[in-house]
């Protein structure tokens, strides 16, 4: 018996818009805000109004960045009739190009203006911090050098929704660079790459007709596999260093309960997986990185 397809949103609907800006993804957004207003607090200056922009612009670069992919993967033939991922608005239907287009500039519009508040608590630093990310959400999948098409997006993904993230907004926060950062931005960067490692896992035949010269298209499917399951373990690395060289307190190991439905989640890759399997573990996933992330924070949050 097969699977009923789902009901799409009527084409250029909020729902259409909706779909477009993945949802489910905004978890890589709010997880480093979350753990670097965490190790801010544990420092004694935590800023709630920081933390609320900071949540703030790093949601309206992860929308903007879905439609961009949306709207390139389409034009440069990722995103085809094949496809084993979620809907995708513009290959569907749902939006046209130049819709997605308008929408991406509105998104990045918006941040800018989220970020203006953060310029003026950090200065010239956030601009260029902003202006980065943006740029890096563009190039993603467009421009004359798409990152994602080169084997670029996991250092991306691991930059920016890690180190980068993590860092700046514990820096809003506190005025200094925290060691820790770099520590807690190696875990949830971690993770969310191990979300894109099963993304590059699910749409390996349609990247490699498109071109898109992914980890797992350059190296093979043991090599996504394997980043899968390392990206898990640098995530659970992250409570012990903190502890034992942070002298964070021991809750931080609570992180940990969000490893063990991940470590299966490892295993099961090594099995043949359908595409619905392969979206329902990415669903996982997403969703463990923000669990992750609030357990870290708690713990750290006690430091104080």
């Amino acid at each position: 018996m097969t699977t009923p397809a789902p009901k799409l949103p009527r084409p250029g609907s909020p729902g259409a818009w909706l779909l477009a800006s993945r949802p489910k993804t905004l978890t890589a957004a709010w997880a480093p805000v979350l753990v670097g207003t965490a190790i801010a607090h544990a420092a004694g200056s935590a800023r709630l109004d920081v933390a609320l922009a900071a949540m703030a612009g790093a949601s309206l670069i992860q929308i903007g960045t879905n439609f961009a992919n949306d709207v390139f993967d389409f034009e440069k033939g990722a995103d085809d009739a094949d496809r084993l991922g979620p809907t995708r608005a513009v290959q569907a239907g749902l939006l046209g190009p130049r819709q997605m287009r308008a929408g991406m500039v509105v998104a990045f519009a918006l941040a800018l203006a989220a970020g203006a508040y953060l310029v003026a608590v950090g200065g010239w630093p956030v601009v260029a911090i902003g202006v980065a990310s943006i740029a890096s959400g563009v190039a993603y999948t467009g421009g004359p050098y798409p990152l994602g098409y080169n084997g670029l997006g996991d250092v991306f993904v691991m930059a920016f929704f890690g180190f980068v993230a993590v860092v700046a907004t514990t820096w809003l926060q506190t005025g200094t660079i925290e060691p820790a950062a770099f520590v807690c931005g190696a875990g949830v960067g971690g993770l969310a790459t191990a979300i894109l490692a099963i993304n590059n896992l699910r749409d390996a035949a349609t990247d490699v007709r498109a071109g898109k010269r992914t980890i797992v298209v350059r190296f093979g499917v043991a090599a996504g596999r394997a980043e899968y399951a390392v990206m898990v373990a640098l995530a659970a690395a992250v409570a012990p260093a903190l502890v034992f060289g942070f002298h964070a307190p021991v809750a931080t190991f609570a992180s940990w309960l969000a490893l063990v439905p991940l470590a299966a989640a490892a295993r099961a890759l090594y099995q043949p997986q359908t595409g619905p399997q392969m979206n329902a573990l990415l669903a996982r996933t997403a969703a463990l990185l923000f669990v992750y992330s609030v357990l870290l924070s708690a713990g750290l949050a006690l430091g104080r």
